[in-house]
Parts: C-alpha cells; structure tokens; sequence
C-alpha cells in the first residue's frame, strides 16, 4: 500500500480537517501559529504548485533544504514529496536543482542552480523589498500566487538523497515506538536538519 506524506496528509484532511496539525513557537520573538489540516495541506499544495509550474521542477529532481526549526520546514519537504523530487538534507548544493534557505543560509545556497529563500517571518511574511540578492527568489511572494490545490504525483523516486521510499514506514515505526497513536502529536525540539530529526 502507498502510504506516501501526500496520501496521508490526504487521508488527515478526509478525516479530520479542522484539528491541529502543526503548532510552531518560537521562544525569541514570542510569535505562536497554529496550522489546521486545512491550512497545512493548502500551504503544501501552493509551494508544490511552486515547485513545478513556477519553478518548472520534474519528479526526480533534487531540493536541497536547509531551514530551522519552523513550520515551513515540513511544508516544504511534504510539497516537495508531493511533486515527487527528492530531498537533500546533506548540503550537495551541485546536484540540486533548487536550493531553499532561510536568511542565513543565502550566500552558500546560491550554489545550487536555483534559490528560494524562505524570510522567516510571521505569516509566512516576505522579505523587504530589496533584501535579497538578484536572481534568488522571495518564497513569501512567489508562493502567494500558487494554485490551491494539487494533485500528488506519484514516483518510485526516493524521498531522500541516499534513502529509499520506506521514509513513512520508519516514521510510522519510530511514532508506535513513541506510543503515537492516529491523530497524535509530537513535540519536536531537535533542528531538523537532518534524517532523524525530520523523521
């Protein structure tokens, strides 16, 4: 059975659309978002809708992703997964087709042959006009335009650069483990910056 990140954030906005999905807080700045099903699976469809029709990206391709711990994180690796390219955790900016980073990460992402940066801000807010380098792309005012709604693709491309497609099983398996029944949450204070912390 494919149980693939789309088709189970599918399956959640069947069953339950309105519950908490992803609950973001950062502690510097005081800001809290909460995002239901709903919103989480629309963010997903707009950046995946990005990903391929203003960025032109094909299943298989690669995005190299490196962003902190922030609830733009798993939108961007389930838009991704739902376009069916594959996602770098691991810094190999050459073989990406697309690089997306947060304000930190923008002079070692443009490596890579394209760059999103993602500002960070509340709401998912753009940068200020003329913060960013020529030739790198505002996520914040790109996405805004982005389709609502997309259709996963289906691939037997790898989730991730050097993985295989069991990603949902290991994570399914790491949850029952955790005691994470359906609809259960989990807290996560790791950076997300690589396999197990994405898991």
């Amino acid at each position: 059975m494919n149980r693939s990140p789309a088709l189970l954030l599918a399956a959640a906005l069947a069953t339950d659309p309105g519950r908490p999905f992803v609950t973001f807080y950062d502690e510097a700045t005081g800001e809290r978002i909460e995002l239901s099903v709903t919103t989480f699976a629309n963010w997903v469809a707009k950046t995946a809708n990005l990903l391929v029709d203003g960025l032109g990206l094909a299943p298989g391709d690669v995005v190299h992703l490196d962003l902190p711990r922030h609830w733009q994180t798993p939108v961007w690796a389930v838009a991704a997964w739902s376009a069916g390219l594959t996602l770098d955790l691991d810094g190999n900016l050459a073989d990406a087709a697309l690089a997306v980073c947060g304000p930190d990460g923008i002079a070692s992402a443009q490596a890579a042959a394209d760059v999103v940066a993602v500002s960070l801000r509340p709401l998912g807010a753009p940068f200020p006009v003329g913060a960013l380098p020529a030739g790198v792309y505002d996520y914040g005012r790109e996405v805004a335009g982005s389709g609502d709604h997309f259709s996963p693709t289906r691939t037997t491309s790898p989730l991730l650069t050097g993985g295989g497609p069991a990603l949902t099983e290991e994570a399914e398996q790491r949850g029952a483990a955790w005691g994470l029944g359906e609809g259960g949450r989990l807290l996560v204070a790791a950076p997300l910056s690589a396999l197990d912390d994405l898991l």
